[in-house]
């Protein structure tokens, strides 16, 4: 898995039983053809999110 992955699994305080739970109950309740999409939104949004701030956090250091 990817380093990003495992930084946001630690930073939430979960194991890899949870992380497997939640994946199950997720393709369960949305099912296998909206997961990939719920994923792609998901990373456009946290993405943004991480944009945002570092554009906050540069513009804190310029004045």
């Amino acid at each position: 898995m990817s380093g990003h992955f495992r930084e946001v699994v630690s930073m939430l305080g979960l194991g890899w039983a949870e992380v497997i739970v939640i994946g199950i109950v997720a393709l369960l309740f949305f099912g296998p053809k909206k997961i990939p999409q719920i994923g792609s939104t998901l990373g456009k949004t946290l993405r943004g999110f991480k944009e945002e701030v570092r554009g906050q956090s540069s513009e804190d250091e310029e004045v």
